[in-house]
């Protein structure tokens, strides 16, 4: 089968382009949106992450703070500073970058922030409006996921959508975004009795459960749609052969990187069974941040009253 690459990368530059107008035309309207981060502690991938936030707000346009907390932050200290940029008029956007260090209460930080500023979409509120249908902010991963199957010319309602995994970052809100666009959705997860059997039902088949390959040829109905969440690590050269038989290019980045990325579908599989999927890499990661950038300018324009229409 020739199946349709769904190109995360080519889809999420489009998207920044349109961000990077509709920044400009509200800066000259008066109004920079801002994006302010907090990282707390030193946990080296975080900081790959943040960097990656910080860098794509200047190509948009936007602006943006970095806060460093130590390591040994507090939880009250975290409560105080997220306080602080509730009550900042000019901050549009406060995202908190987990994991926090481990003696800081998550859950508590996480729901303090102001939910008119929660840019991750993680806060009850809009958890809530999300279960309603009437949501602005919600997680960015599944928002994504809704604009590549758009763009990417993928019919969504009528159409049956299994998702595999059940966080509350990925899982649980693609399955309401999924039902909010017509579609008939299960979520699966450890328990799911016959996975193989209930995913080969779907003609929309979402992976996210952070299992390397362990999505293969008998959970992809023919000619289904293939979202791969997934972001795991290959690191021996037995490894890459299995699931990359002759790829020069994979065991080269294997030998100077030490691993090589892989989803949680088999890439043998999906190629053969899928009419079209998300590479990994390429895929689903660049929408996560793009989508970011997007709910930030969502706060800024509805913290401002401009008018956006239900």
């Amino acid at each position: 089968m020739n199946a349709q690459i769904l190109n995360g990368t080519a889809i999420a530059a489009q998207i920044r382009q349109e961000l990077a107008r509709e920044t400009a035309a509200l800066a000259a309207a008066g109004t920079i949106p801002r994006l302010a981060v907090v990282l707390a502690g030193n946990n080296p991938a975080s900081a790959v992450y943040v960097r990656s936030k910080i860098k794509a707000c200047e190509e948009v346009g936007m602006a943006s703070e970095l806060h460093t907390p130590a390591e040994d932050v507090s939880t009250e200290a975290l409560l105080e500073l997220v306080q602080d940029l509730n009550r900042r008029p000019e901050v549009d956007g406060i995202l908190v970058q987990l994991p926090l260090p481990r003696q800081a209460a998550t859950r508590r930080v996480l729901d303090a922030v102001d939910p008119a500023k929660d840019v991750d979409g993680l806060h009850p509120v809009n958890l809530g409006k999300l279960i309603s249908g009437n949501h602005r902010l919600a997680p960015c991963t599944p928002l994504g996921i809704i604009q590549i199957l758009k763009r990417g010319g993928i019919e969504i309602a009528g159409k049956e959508a299994v998702v595999v995994g059940r966080s509350d970052l990925v899982g649980k809100p693609l399955g309401l975004l999924l039902l909010h666009e017509h579609a008939t959705v299960t979520i699966c997860h450890s328990r799911t009795r016959q996975l193989e059997a209930v995913c080969q039902r779907a003609d929309i088949l979402v992976a996210a459960i952070g299992q390397a390959a362990v999505i293969g040829e008998r959970h992809i109905k023919p000619g289904a749609v293939v979202i791969d969440v997934g972001t795991n690590r290959l690191t021996s050269a037995a490894e890459v052969e299995k699931y990359f038989p002759g790829d020069a290019q994979r065991l080269e980045q294997l030998e100077k990187r030490g691993a090589t990325p892989i989803g949680d579908v088999d890439p043998r599989a999906v190629r053969e069974r899928a009419s079209a999927f998300t590479p990994v890499p390429g895929g689903v990661g660049p929408l996560t941040v793009t989508m970011l950038l997007a709910n930030t300018l969502t706060a800024a324009r509805l913290r401002r009253g401009d008018g956006m229409t239900e």
